[in-house]
């Protein structure tokens, strides 16, 4: 028997001051029995940071050729293609031929490893990739509950995060832009 996805809800108070982008996101995320903790808050937060209609969590774990995040238009055009973790130079590739815009969020301690090896094969691609410091990607998972209401205020190269539980910062690293 396949074990099932743990089911979280979450009420989102969002605030992007850089993209003078304001919003209440009722999100339903399916946590993928393989997938951590970090790596779901991962994706709550590269959610958060392209928030904007169309956009959809996929089945992500479950269906390999699918990203994490993406946004299709009406015509079923793929327009973004969202990775969390530290997708294969070849997944990347293949991406940035099926959608126009191509992002990827690495958040864990191996994140230095992987751009390290990936750095020159990615800077002839169309991507943009940006690392979430993984101690707060760690913090915010620590207050993760099923059902949650919280804060997210985005400025800069930092996103606020308030929960009941608890605060935390959320800084990232534009590692490359496109």
């Amino acid at each position: 028997m396949a074990l099932k996805p743990t089911i979280y809800k979450f009420t989102i108070n969002l605030s992007d001051t850089n993209r003078h982008h304001y919003d209440t996101l009722n999100l339903t995320v399916a946590q993928h029995p393989s997938e951590n903790p970090q790596r779901m808050m991962a994706r709550v937060m590269a959610y958060c940071l392209n928030a904007q209609e169309s956009l959809l969590f996929t089945k992500g774990l479950s269906e390999p050729d699918v990203p994490d995040i993406w946004q299709r238009t009406l015509d079923d055009q793929l327009e973004l293609w969202i990775d969390v973790g530290e997708p294969a130079v070849e997944r990347i590739k293949k991406a940035s031929r099926l959608a126009k815009q191509v992002k990827v969020y690495s958040f864990n301690a191996k994140s230095d490893v992987w751009w390290d090896q990936s750095r020159a094969k990615l800077a002839a691609l169309p991507v943009s990739v940006f690392r979430f410091d993984a101690r707060a990607i760690s913090q915010l998972a620590e207050l993760v509950q099923r059902t949650m209401t919280f804060s997210v205020t985005i400025s800069g190269d930092s996103a606020y995060v308030a929960t009941e539980a608890g605060e935390v910062e959320v800084e990232w690293l534009c590692l490359q832009e496109r």
